[in-house]
């Protein structure tokens, strides 16, 4: 992708209520439009399909009936190849189910509600390693005992998307008392004492910040103030330290997104400070995008377009097979993980959601060919169209590597996640694209507002 590539900014007119850019007469772009349109639509309903794909996939598939929650090593036709359960994807997969209901129509069954009811009794149950501690297990037996923990945030991180997407369901308060009890415990680790995490101080441990851990905490901002005042407004300055923290790993003038920087912001030596990640680059900016449309910010959406979408895009897009590479070092040395050149399933995912939202909020065309060249080689080479879902694991030539459909951290999560936003997204750009055709308006797709992106 060319270096030229730069994001239009919506000028000129008026703004409606919805976010439409209002002009005053037709240009003779009414072909175009109509264009537009139909791509649109037929990326509306391939979306839809796929989306109903994968969740019959799951259902058929991951359900444990006798001990509740999911199973999540599935083979490619949905065999079971071990028991165990992994608590991110526990919580994942109960807090997909719970937005689908919430949010589509069609998902709206007993069915899926009794299993994201069941799956979160069975994290209640069995999630927290000694309770009342909060620190949750990362793996357990199919009966819920603790197998392994991490020294990290995660695993809490899903719990409390979990608790919190049951109680909007649901309405059981207990639900949102624990997702609320569990998200002061991840914000003290993060920004008061780590040590509860069991992870010792090193002396010779650089004292570096990933990337992930404000992104998740942004995250989870953004769903616990969904529709709550009062908590939105409690996050506000939680979710304003999150988007600098993230902001922070644009190093090297503009020109690089990396993995990991101190805790003060600067390049890291060696390996760990070169590491980079296109796809967590990607997710991380259509996090800082809708955190920007929330607070009506157009220079900081400006500036994630540019340096979250385009930049990692440009850096990670394999020029010879397509696809994104899965990691990548800045100074373009030979990464040193064996998996650096493989394609997986979830960065492509990312991607679609990131280009298809930061099209919705800045009208680019760009960043919709973005979206389509993304979604084309995603539906090309992850898509089985025998037995459903999505594979995960690809080499560089895209070729399936792994014929497995779920494992330790592939559940029902970031294909149906991306497949839903989309479907959102696209039926929202079609609701604008149908406005402007009253008689002497026209418009451009500007930013959705913050809960239609969700």
């Amino acid at each position: 992708m060319s270096g030229g590539l730069r994001v239009r900014q919506p000028s000129g007119g008026a703004r409606s209520g919805d976010g439409v850019v209002m002009k005053g007469s037709r240009d003779g772009g009414d072909m175009e439009k109509e264009q537009e349109r139909e791509a649109l639509q037929a990326w509306k309903e391939r979306v839809g399909q796929e989306l109903d794909r994968v969740v019959a996939f799951w259902v058929e598939h991951s359900h444990d009936q006798e001990h509740g929650g999911f199973f999540t090593c599935l083979g490619r036709d949905g065999q079971v190849y071990d028991d165990l359960k992994y608590v991110w994807l526990q919580g994942r997969q109960v807090w997909m189910y719970c937005r689908l209901y919430r949010k589509l129509e069609r998902f709206r069954s007993p069915e899926l509600l009794d299993a994201a009811k069941a799956g979160g009794e069975f994290l209640l149950r069995y999630a927290r390693v000694a309770p009342p501690g909060k620190k949750c297990a990362f793996v357990l037996t199919r009966d819920g005992r603790p197998v392994k923990v991490q020294r990290t945030i995660f695993s809490e991180c899903f719990y409390t998307m979990a608790m919190n997407e049951l109680w909007r369901v649901t309405g059981e308060a207990r639900y949102q008392s624990e997702a609320v009890e569990m998200m002061e415990q991840i914000v003290y680790w993060v920004r008061e004492d780590p040590s509860g995490l069991g992870r010792p101080r090193l002396p010779g441990a650089p004292a570096s910040e990933s990337m992930a851990v404000p992104m998740m905490l942004l995250n989870l901002v953004d769903q616990l103030g969904e529709a709550d005042e009062e908590l939105a407004g409690n996050y506000a300055e939680l979710g304003d330290w999150c988007a600098q923290r993230i902001l922070q790993h644009v190093q090297r003038d503009g020109q690089a997104v990396l993995e990991n920087v101190s805790e003060d912001g600067e390049e890291l030596s060696g390996c760990l400070g070169r590491h980079q990640n296109p796809g967590h680059a990607l997710e991380a900016g259509w996090f800082l995008l809708r955190h920007a449309i929330g607070k009506g910010d157009p220079e900081l959406r400006a500036h994630v377009i540019d340096k979250f979408l385009l930049l990692p895009f440009r850096s990670g897009w394999d020029p010879d097979h397509g696809g994104l590479f899965y990691f990548q070092d800045a100074d373009g040395l030979c990464p040193t993980q064996l998996e650096w050149a493989m394609k997986l399933w979830w960065p492509h995912s990312e991607a679609m959601i990131a280009f298809l939202m930061g099209y919705s909020d800045s009208g680019d065309p760009a960043l919709l060919h973005l979206f389509r060249r993304v979604a084309d080689y995603t539906f090309r080479q992850f898509r089985d169209p025998e037995y459903g879902e999505w594979f995960g694991y690809l080499n560089r030539e895209g070729k399936v590597a792994l014929t497995i459909k779920g494992g330790p951290f592939k559940g029902c999560f970031h294909v149906p996640r991306c497949l839903a936003m989309c479907e959102e997204m696209l039926d929202a750009l079609l609701s604008r694209l149908a406005l402007a055709q009253s008689p002497g308006t026209q418009c451009t797709p500007a930013a959705p507002s913050p809960e239609g992106a969700k």
